[in-house]
């Protein structure tokens, strides 16, 4: 298997670097151990987890909250988790680089049920 493949050997491309979700928000993504972590850089609405599930957390900042972490390289991207702060739940999912300035972006419940996002790079 491919599983020690590098990230610049993914069909597209190294995903590192700041994107501009379909909601507004950016997240800035970087090498994290042998995948890739995601950390909110600016956010629209309240800027707070007031959707957390944590009491103690709903009033935190999103901005600096990690949101995406991949571990595990597939044949076209990575398969990790992605914290959706509008409900407040964590989702597996994962990640695919399309071209230089594209990220898909999807997160599911039981594998069955997804929604997913294009990414596009911020220069």
């Amino acid at each position: 298997m491919l599983a020690c493949q590098s990230a610049s050997a993914q069909p597209g491309g190294d995903p590192s670097g700041t994107w501009l979700t379909e909601s507004g928000s950016k997240v800035r993504v970087a090498r994290c151990g042998s995948g890739y972590c995601g950390i909110l850089a600016s956010t629209t609405g309240s800027g707070l987890d007031v959707n957390n599930p944590d009491p103690a957390l709903k009033t935190r900042k999103l901005v600096g909250v990690q949101i995406l972490s991949t571990t595990s390289p597939t044949a076209d991207g990575f398969e990790g988790t992605l914290y959706n702060p509008n409900d407040g739940k964590t989702y597996s999912g994962s990640m695919t680089p399309k071209g230089a300035d594209h990220l898909a972006v999807s997160g599911c419940v039981l594998r069955v049920l997804c929604k997913s996002q294009t990414w596009t790079r911020v220069k």
